[in-house]
């Protein structure tokens, strides 16, 4: 990837974030932590690769995305509104009385292909899609994102002995692995590891990768769409709170709102760097 195109991810990732932290600090609610981590894989699937467009968010033949991490939905509405989709101004209400945006994705918004919450379910659906495209001979992917604690759900493993025993060759998964769930790391809750060699032993092509790192992410792509008779996961290494400081890496991110202070100090982090890959 040459180094413009790489500044403009960024710079659309480190808007991106700040209408993440505006989301969450107007709602009082949501989850910034697992919205950060995976901001940079939506920025560059919804900016470089995938075939959509929001003047016709229903394209018969455009690719689709599911967040099976549906809480992670302030990172989808930021990206969906800087591509496009509905105005950015819509991001100052979510989770409000009668908004358009609310906790998790619904299809009821323009660029939503799926809606979710219930961990577990969208991988299932997103195995839907692809064996559809498969039938009807379609040229489009399939995208799902799901989070590392959300692979402990028995639904996921279904659905993964389903996407290789159909041969889904059009469909790649992600797996947000920031190593913290709701109630703590893996390790303290019920951990899924190695994911790896689990994914490897229900038939899926594997690749680990860097996530928050945009050339990892398209070359990780990339192999995915050469791989034949097989779905293909991308295990995401990332940090969960990204971008802002006193949110990294802390397990107290996954369903905390900033209050004034802390949305101050966000902000102003964001904004710094955002002057100075636009400088």
């Amino acid at each position: 990837m040459d180094n413009n195109k790489k500044r403009q991810l960024e710079i659309v990732a480190t808007k991106a974030r700040m209408g993440i932290i505006e989301g969450t600090y107007n709602a009082k609610s949501g989850h910034p932590g697992g919205s950060l981590s995976v901001v940079d894989l939506l920025t560059y699937l919804y900016f470089e690769k995938m075939n959509i467009d929001p003047k016709n968010p229903d394209m018969k033949d455009r690719d689709r995305f599911v967040l099976s991490k549906g809480h992670a939905a302030p990172a989808l509405y930021s990206v969906l509104a800087l591509r496009g989709f509905f105005s950015t101004d819509e991001i100052k209400n979510l989770r409000k009385p009668n908004a358009l945006l609310q906790g998790h994705p619904s299809i009821a918004i323009d660029g939503v292909d799926m809606s979710t919450g219930s961990l577990g379910q969208g991988i299932s659906t997103a195995c839907g899609m692809a064996l559809a495209g498969k039938l009807d001979g379609a040229s489009y992917r399939v995208y799902t994102a799901l989070g590392d604690g959300e692979i402990e759900e028995g639904q996921v493993w279904e659905a993964a002995m389903f996407a290789a025993n159909k041969k889904l060759d059009n469909l790649t998964a992600f797996v947000d692995f920031n190593n913290l769930q709701i109630d703590g790391t893996l390790d303290e809750v019920n951990s899924p590891c190695p994911i790896d060699e689990k994914f490897m032993a229900f038939g899926w092509d594997v690749t680990i990768i860097d996530g928050n790192d945009f050339d990892a992410i398209e070359e990780a792509i990339a192999h995915a769409e050469t791989v034949k008779d097989k779905p293909s996961v991308i295990i995401l290494k990332t940090l969960k709170g990204k971008g802002v400081s006193f949110m990294e890496n802390q397990v107290g991110w996954h369903g905390k709102a900033p209050n004034a202070d802390e949305y101050a100090v966000a902000m102003n982090e964001l904004n710094e760097k955002l002057a100075a890959l636009e400088g």
